[in-house]
């Protein structure tokens, strides 16, 4: 039996009828695993902010911009607020040994309260990034603040990140610079709630028609 056989058809009007919490599962879990990490960002009197993001998109490698999908700012959005009044934040992948605590970041805590004391990590601060890094990240990465679109269709941001500095220990860049993200265990995840640890199946040379697939790692 093809799996096929084994699906059953679910439509728009179907799924704009499920209760909002069961509609709210589903939709974010379609899209499968997705880039997740710690965002770092501090006020312009310095009190520090760390919030988890599963909304990170690559918008492109030269010049090296990365995009943050952002709520509408209805209500308060810390990280929003502080990366547009200083100009910067930070990005810090998550790995096994702190994903419970990147996880209670999530949680509302007040304007007045830095996720960094709430969970339990520590700051880290380089010369040039005017924002916080997680010092028990293994992979930072500092950002400049280039800009916002808004998304008319649901009134979402889209900020522009533009990268300033990486931070990583080199042994895990390969020759080519190839990030081998697996070596520093850098986990996704998927829905808004759970993470994943990942294997590695294959790595492919550039594709191209007149040549056979290579396989390179």
């Amino acid at each position: 039996m093809l799996f096929t056989e084994l699906m059953t058809r679910i439509d728009k009007a179907t799924i704009e009828g499920y209760e909002k919490l069961y509609r709210t599962n589903f939709v974010n879990s379609l899209w499968g695993f997705k880039s997740v990490s710690l965002i770092g960002t501090q006020d312009q009197n310095s009190h520090t902010n760390l919030a988890i993001f599963s909304q990170i998109v690559h918008l492109g490698a030269n010049p090296a911009l990365v995009g943050l999908i952002v709520r509408p700012p209805e209500t308060e959005r810390h990280s929003y607020e502080n990366m547009k009044s200083t100009g910067w934040f930070t990005l810090n992948h998550i790995h096994p040994g702190i994903v419970d605590k990147a996880h209670q970041t999530a949680a509302r805590y007040g304007r007045d309260v830095s996720e960094f004391d709430a969970v339990g990590l520590t700051p880290f601060y380089s010369e040039k990034v005017k924002a916080p890094y997680v010092k028990e990240s293994r992979l930072q990465i500092g950002c400049r603040f280039d800009g916002e679109q808004i998304i008319p269709q649901n009134n979402t941001l889209l900020v522009i990140g533009r990268v300033e500095e990486v931070w990583l220990n080199e042994d895990a860049i390969m020759n080519d610079g190839y990030i081998d993200i697996e070596e520093l265990e850098t986990v996704t995840s998927s829905n808004l709630d759970c993470y994943h640890s990942t294997t590695r199946l294959a790595r492919y040379a550039y594709a191209k028609p007149d040549k056979p697939l290579l396989r390179i790692g």
